[in-house]
């Protein structure tokens, strides 16, 4: 039987989250279960390695009783383990760490305690993003540096493709989701992983054209494929590039 380990407060939008463990291939792994009033069945995913204590997510209706959920877990032990060993190491934003930036390959280097500024650079083994001020603020320094870096790059995007489509957007907002890249609200707010910084520019690129149709388009019917390839035309290799890259740009960790 798995063992409930405990309970948190519901948060704002009325679900309820509480933990549990799952043993897979001899380790105990942890099981956030979360009761979703607007879901109608059981499913469940894997978190990013970056997040260690949330390996899975399992949610569920409001009320599922426990013994259908351990029955549950216990079916996709063998999913679970598959999924958890494919999972990347994770690299962890700190100095002498090796990152992707726009897809190329960046060492971060603390630079010194001068002024506190993050800056890209060429050394001689390749290229640098150097970090100055105290060490121990280097990974949020770094991470903060990336998230500008994607808000240019995506708001350029955006821009562009708007005008190509002939559409506008309400807002641009970076996030740290885990289950999709970007999305697109009905008042036209468009909200992005400010991780796809780390993946090709031709990727943003895509994920933006993706989005900006969503603003002519909310769905993904034939209509709006035809949109995103009216503006990407190279789209599928995009989204292979993301499916099969994005689990290694979540598994760096930012902490």
């Amino acid at each position: 039987m798995l063992s409930l380990l405990k309970k948190r407060p519901p948060p704002r939008d009325g679900r309820v989250e509480r933990w549990t463990l799952l043993e897979v291939d001899g380790r105990q792994v942890d099981v956030r279960i979360v009761e979703n009033p607007r879901t109608s069945r059981l499913t469940l995913r894997l978190v990013p390695a970056t997040k260690a204590q949330e390996s899975l997510k399992l949610t569920v209706p409001p009320g599922t009783p426990e013994g259908e959920v351990d029955a549950f877990l216990m079916r996709n032990k063998n999913w679970a383990a598959a999924r958890l060993s494919r999972l990347p190491e994770v690299t962890r934003i700190c100095d002498g760490a090796i990152i992707p930036l726009r897809d190329q390959p960046h060492r971060i280097h603390h630079a010194g305690t001068g002024r506190g500024v993050v800056s890209v650079g060429m050394e001689d083994d390749g290229p640098v993003i150097r970090v100055f001020g105290d060490a121990k603020f280097t990974p949020r320094k770094v991470t903060d540096f990336l998230k500008r870096q994607a808000k240019q790059d995506l708001t350029r995007a955006v821009e562009h493709y708007c005008t190509a489509l002939d559409v506008k957007a309400k807002s641009i907002t970076l996030r740290d989701t885990t289950s999709r890249w970007g999305s697109c609200s009905s008042s036209g707010a468009l909200n992005f992983s400010w991780r796809i910084i780390l993946a090709p520019p031709e990727v943003l690129n895509y994920l933006a054209a993706h989005e900006v149709a969503h603003l002519r388009e909310m769905n993904h019917s034939d209509r709006f494929w035809q949109l995103v390839e009216q503006v990407s035309p190279d789209m599928e290799i995009h989204k292979t590039w993301l499916r099969n890259h994005g689990a290694k740009l979540h598994a760096i960790a930012t902490a």
